[in-house]
């Protein structure tokens, strides 16, 4: 049974996220909200079938993931971490 998790953000700005994640060679896909079709999420696929999805919740981008089938190289803390410092040098 999966459990997923959802860690808030700073991210507001979608083309800083994926500008972010480009200078990061994070490989993700745009996906449409499935509640709505105006907004873009980013789901980052991993080889077990368990994407890394940043949603947005009306707010923020919100990172969304089953910490059980983490795949990344890095634990999620230094992910999200990295992200956020690569996103803050694009909106400057």
């Amino acid at each position: 049974m999966s459990h997923f998790t959802h860690i808030k953000t700073r991210f507001q700005n979608l083309l800083y996220l994926k500008k972010a994640l480009n200078r990061l060679n994070i490989s993700y896909k745009e996906q449409l909200d499935s509640l709505n079709s105006e907004v873009i999420n980013l789901a980052i696929p991993q080889s077990n079938g368990y994407d890394i999805e940043f949603a947005w919740n009306g707010e923020q981008y919100e990172l969304v993931t089953d910490m059980s089938f983490w795949q990344q190289s890095s634990p999620i803390e230094s992910f999200i971490d990295k992200v956020a410092q690569t996103y803050a040098g694009e909106v400057i």
